[in-house]
């Protein structure tokens, strides 16, 4: 659904992009959104342009930037710095990487201890107890 350019209070344009009205005041203390003028005695007005701005901003979240990040992405946003944007990426996805190998290991700890604990039998100690113990403990 399509809003005129301001249009809708921050209310609204919370609800219609998924989020919390803090979350907007949070991303407009981070200077990730602008904070439109308060007319005399009124209330702000948000447009099309800044639900845009926060459906990236949770775009760019999803997959995992961070909100610095995030704020560089934005000063890219007119599509003239690919290069930038693609070495931003990049990092991210190393960093992506480098979580999934992490837990690859983590799951296959836990898989052989939760193993090893299914095929315990009589009064032996929890394999998984005493290994978060450390040894000779």
């Amino acid at each position: 659904m399509n809003i005129s350019p301001g249009n809708v209070t921050i209310g609204v344009l919370a609800q219609r992009a998924g989020v919390n009205v803090e979350t907007i005041r949070f991303y407009q203390r981070k200077r990730l959104m602008p904070e439109p003028k308060r007319p005399q005695g009124g209330i702000r007005h948000y447009g099309e342009p800044d639900l845009a701005r926060l459906r990236f901003i949770r775009a760019a979240q999803a997959l995992g930037f961070s909100l610095d990040e995030v704020a560089e992405l934005l000063k890219l946003e007119d599509g003239t710095h690919c290069g930038e944007a693609r070495r931003l990426a990049e990092r991210r996805l190393a960093d992506v990487r480098e979580k999934i190998a992490v837990l690859g290991r983590i799951e296959s700890a836990l898989g052989g201890l939760v193993a090893r604990c299914s095929s315990v039998r009589g009064s032996v100690k929890c394999p998984l107890i005493s290994s978060l113990r450390g040894p000779g403990r």
